[in-house]
């Protein structure tokens, strides 16, 4: 019975000595914000070029419709006193129909859109955690955390532009 308490003093004694050893090693951290390294990259500000570009018709078709739905809610308002009932009846019904297709056009561009930018980001993203490691291999870092996720980090620390920098040597945007 004394000698197991012995020999638990003795363990926890050489685990306490191990962790203050472990503490004193100076450990080096980087910080990088993802979300403005990601942003920055040439891949990404082609790529949301071309999704303009790609999706810009469908938009301004939508701004259309959107404009013709209240140019008939405004045509109902202007005439509700001159417009019979089955008139106005039909006119409410064409506006209903419109905004019912407006709003299935708008959930489908949304959903097109939203699957491309995600496999965009897909890709970069994974590129950019290999870019984000071999830059902190370079530099000697032993750890590198999001700044989003940081309460508060020297701006020395930083090395988003690094990343970023490195990301459109490793990967140039191919128009």
């Amino acid at each position: 019975m004394i000698a197991t308490r012995w020999t638990r003093l003795a363990i926890l004694a050489t685990l306490t000595l191990c962790a203050s050893l472990t503490a004193s090693a100076q450990l080096k951290v980087g910080t990088v914000s993802l979300s403005k390294a990601l942003a920055d990259t040439a891949e990404i500000k082609l790529a949301e070029a071309d999704l303009k570009a790609k999706f810009g018709p469908r938009q301004e078709q939508l701004a259309s419709m959107e404009k013709e739905i209240a140019k008939l809610q405004q045509e109902g308002e202007a005439n509700q006193q001159k417009y019979n009932e089955a008139t106005m009846a039909e006119l409410s019904s064409r506006i209903q129909i419109k905004q019912r297709q407006l709003q299935r056009n708008s959930e489908a561009l949304q959903e097109a859109v939203n699957r491309e930018r995600q496999d965009i980001l897909q890709r970069v993203g994974q590129r950019l955690q290999e870019v984000i490691k071999k830059v902190a291999e370079e530099k000697g870092l032993d750890m590198v955390a999001d700044s989003a996720n940081m309460l508060y980090f020297k701006p020395t620390l930083d090395i988003s532009a690094e990343v970023t920098t490195a990301y459109d040597k490793a990967y140039p945007a191919k128009k």
